[in-house]
């Protein structure tokens, strides 16, 4: 992992309130992903403000993210909000928590803001296509890392197109998240399934060895009641793109783009940007009301800034992942800052 501190400026021209920053710990994922750009795009925002400067440890596992957070050994991090969930319970990659020590530490993660902008796709190389999607029983599938929400979206993606199961109709190939591009350009596996933010870097960079397929899910599959199972299960968000807006973000790469009607329909990764819930209620406001006031420079900052689905305006909780199976609370001071901001927000997310 690398640590960066990102000061959105240098020295000489940083805002005169820079000696009143607090510094802020935090951890991401690796460059070129929704989280990291909204991470590095909020460091900035931050110190432009005179808020705070991030000191940011890149390609981090999130698991791991979320329990230092909840831990208070860390300020703040992307969490999918599948984590948090499993952590209440002390179950999966927190099962060595136990459901006690897990649900309170999950106790202690408050959200400042949310995001989806990561949708679980299905793709593989013209040169060896997947004749149907319906139909992946032997194939060897790339569907996640070893651990963690990436992998659990990747295997219920699978089921839900072709209802195979990893391990008994369908080899899964897991990798850490800087092996993916090269074990697939290798040609071990068939097909890939992953979570992408728009446009995703990953996906050009594997066109660039050859021309690759992008399948969404297709309607049936999407409305039937597995599908909307999977739509509803902890960490997941319903996401739809039109397909022209979702075509021309990979415009000028070798990208074939197949859905069945005028969106790209899938299920997102649901994200909270978490804080400990004991973190200073006047720093979180602020925070919080420096990047209400970035909005322009989430949207247009980068190409995947329209496409990141972050919270800007009203906050209902079940489109953002939450008050569902996920039971989450967002910081009170985060809430002040939206509310101050003209924004409603869902009792379910209150403290």
């Amino acid at each position: 992992m690398i640590r960066t501190t990102i000061l959105g400026g240098m020295l000489a021209l940083a805002p005169l309130t820079a000696s009143a920053q607090a510094t802020l710990t935090a951890e991401t994922t690796t460059p070129g992903s929704t989280p990291h750009y909204i991470d590095s795009t909020l460091a900035a925002v931050l110190d432009s403000a005179g808020v705070a400067t991030m000191q940011i440890t890149e390609g981090a596992t999130l698991t791991n993210s979320v329990q230092a957070v909840a831990e208070g050994r860390l300020d703040m991090a992307p969490a999918p909000l599948i984590l948090p969930f499993l952590l209440s319970r002390g179950i999966g990659p927190y099962s060595g928590v136990g459901p006690e020590k897990g649900a309170e530490l999950a106790s202690n993660i408050r959200v400042i803001f949310f995001n989806a902008g990561s949708a679980q796709l299905l793709g593989y190389y013209n040169s060896n296509p997947i004749e149907d999607i319906r139909d992946m029983s032997g194939k060897r599938i790339w569907n996640g890392p070893p651990r963690g929400a990436a992998l659990t979206s990747g295997r219920a993606m699978i089921q839900l197109l072709s209802g195979a199961k990893d391990g008994e109709d369908y080899e899964g190939v897991q990798t850490p998240w800087p092996d993916t591009v090269s074990t697939i350009t290798g040609g071990s596996v068939d097909a890939w399934t992953i979570p992408e933010g728009l446009p995703s870097g990953r996906e050009i960079s594997l066109a660039a060895a050859g021309g690759i397929t992008i399948h969404d899910v297709p309607s049936d599959l999407l409305a039937s009641e597995l599908g909307q199972q999977i739509m509803a299960a902890p960490g997941h968000a319903p996401y739809s793109v039109p397909i022209e807006d979702f075509r021309k973000a990979y415009e000028g790469n070798d990208i074939t783009v197949v859905v069945d009607d005028d969106s790209f329909d899938s299920f997102a990764t649901a994200f909270g940007q978490i804080v400990p819930a004991t973190l200073d209620e006047q720093l979180v406001y602020d925070i919080t009301k420096a990047y209400l006031e970035g909005k322009d420079r989430f949207i247009n900052g980068s190409p995947r800034g329209p496409f990141a689905m972050m919270s800007f305006g009203d906050i209902d909780g079940v489109s953002q992942g939450a008050c569902g199976a996920v039971q989450i609370k967002m910081h009170p001071g985060a809430i002040r800052a939206f509310e101050d901001a003209g924004h409603s927000i869902a009792d379910c997310l209150r403290p």
